[in-house]
């Protein structure tokens, strides 16, 4: 007994320790608990007070406005106002071209109205706090300060320290002593070392002070000042407030991590190995005889290109042959649908898309828009498409916004482009091309395709790539478009064709969306106007 007590006290004085040891581990360790859901507005108010709350010496001063600037200034609400109706005769549009204005709620019941403003006005702030950071606040310098710091280009990862560059203080008085501070929200300052006869308080802290009777001590001191990020996001920015008695700057340090590169390899050669570059997508429905004359189209110039299709036929035909793909999918699912999925299946830098009653000629050189993607920053180029009359069709477009108000805002769209691009004679910059396009892959996964737009859309796609996608477009690219006139013959359609026409320009009212209602619905515009 007296042997089975003194290990029962032998093993009472090895786990006590131990579980004291656990207990003090786990209360002294603290977890963080930071809201993500709801952005702090409290430094970006700070930020705006501060602007309102700027000496306003000049307002005695009168001025004229000028009319012809004071349009293309912001203003309260913007309006989509179209030209006045004419004389309407064949052609007229074609001849006399005149903008169009549409009020996108106008097609809404007064009900559906109602729930539509409640989910847009939701959705918009909520789409405003997780796209708003710092760095989109507006910061002014003030004229005169002694202030020596970054203006932009400091960016550091989540969770990690850099030494803050450039900060300084120059001469304000002869007499010391000389008393800095900086302050941040989204993490903690230090200093990578000391210099004697500066006294620092704070360290770790989101609140640094530095003071020293030397201003070289001090300005050496502040060579070493380190930022911490401690407050996790993996894209967003803090402000640094930087101070030294009335003088005070802001700036910015970028809080993300860098965009990560996704790499593709070109092949064994020094020229464009398009089989290794490309990807053709297309997607079908019905029309095998059109699908099958683009695939030898194809084959004769580019015999190895992979190419991949989207079929949501009710009863699909299989589609066979090398270096095809061919997926199917649910019966009329549609046409943004089917894109999504013959784009997520490609492996290569870069997909070609075009639709399937297009015909490849000597004029499509694949190599051409490969080389302009390759030395230029555009992410899509597109072509031309010739129709059998001769005509040629680049759907050349510039899309703009102007700000509104709580409605929403304001979209334009127009026929043009903005500019040439150097080096490429034949190619301008624009915001929307035609359906004959090759595209990074991975810039294109980005922005999608909505699957609500079923059987009929297209600028949807670069208006959502508004701001993310480079556009170009080439005219010296051409492909050609399969003959329509025997099929808008009644005597000439095939059960095929009066199938796909059925379907494809339905008089019903479907259950898929227009263009225009998704941009009230999705987009918050609440106009359009276009040419």
């Amino acid at each position: 007994m007296c042997a089975v007590k003194r290990k029962a006290w032998a093993v009472l004085l090895v786990v006590l320790p131990l579980t004291a040891m656990l207990i003090y581990h786990w209360n002294s360790y603290t977890i963080t608990t930071i809201d993500v859901l709801q952005g702090s507005d409290s430094l970006k108010m700070l930020l705006e007070e501060k602007i309102q709350n700027m000496d306003r010496k000049n307002d005695h001063i009168p001025y004229h406005v000028k009319e012809s600037l004071s349009k293309s200034l912001a203003n309260n609400g913007c309006v989509c106002e179209g030209d006045k109706s004419g004389i309407n005769f064949p052609f007229a549009q074609l001849l006399f071209p005149q903008i169009s204005a549409t009020q996108l709620h106008a097609s809404l019941k007064d009900s559906d109205m109602q729930k539509a403003k409640q989910y847009r006005n939701k959705e918009y702030h909520s789409f405003r706090k997780r796209t708003y950071t710092a760095a989109d606040s507006l910061i002014i310098a003030e004229a005169n300060s002694p202030l020596q710091y970054p203006t932009q280009g400091v960016e550091v990862r989540p969770t990690r320290t850099i030494l803050i560059p450039g900060l300084s203080l120059n001469q304000i008085s002869k007499k010391g002593p000389y008393l800095v501070d900086l302050i941040a929200t989204m993490g903690t300052f230090n200093t990578a070392a000391l210099v004697d006869g500066v006294q620092v308080k704070g360290e770790g802290e989101m609140h640094i002070s530095f003071i020293s009777r030397s201003l070289t001590s001090l300005n050496r001191q502040l060579e070493f000042v380190t930022y911490t990020n401690t407050r996790f996001h993996p894209n967003t920015a803090d402000i640094v407030q930087f101070k030294a008695g009335i003088f005070q700057a802001s700036f910015t340090v970028k809080i993300r991590h860098p965009p990560m590169p996704k790499f593709y390899n070109p092949g064994p050669k020094n020229e464009y190995n398009i089989s290794t570059l490309v990807t053709i997508a297309t997607k079908t429905f019905l029309r095998y005889d059109k699908l099958q004359d683009l695939i030898n189209s194809i084959r004769q110039f580019y015999p190895t290109i992979t190419i991949v299709i989207a079929d949501d036929t009710e009863e699909p035909k299989p589609v066979t042959g090398p270096y095809i793909e061919h997926y199917i999918m649910p019966f009329g699912k549609g046409w943004f649908a089917g894109r999504n999925l013959a784009v997520s299946q490609v492996a290569t830098k870069y997909v070609l898309w075009v639709d399937d009653d297009f015909i490849f000629t000597s004029s499509t050189k694949l190599e051409k828009m490969v080389d302009i993607l390759e030395r230029t920053t555009l992410d899509l180029v597109g072509g031309a498409v010739r129709e059998v009359t001769g005509y040629t069709a680049t759907y050349r477009h510039i899309i703009s916004t102007d700000a509104g108000d709580e409605e929403g805002d304001c979209l334009h769209i127009r026929t043009g482009f903005h500019h040439v691009i150097e080096g490429f004679p034949n190619c301008v910059v624009a915001d929307a091309v035609i359906n004959f396009f090759m595209a990074c892959t991975e810039k294109i996964r980005q922005v999608g395709f909505d699957p609500r737009l079923a059987r009929v859309g297209h600028l949807a796609f670069f208006i959502d790539g508004l701001g993310s996608l480079h556009v170009g477009s080439c005219d010296d690219i051409i492909i050609s478009h399969a003959s329509k006139i025997k099929a808008m013959l009644p005597w000439g359609q095939s059960e095929n064709d009066k199938a796909y026409s059925k379907f494809r320009y339905a008089a019903t009212q479907e259950t898929s969306m227009n263009e225009y209602d998704l941009y009230y619905l999705k987009n918050h515009f609440k106009c359009v106007t276009s040419d």
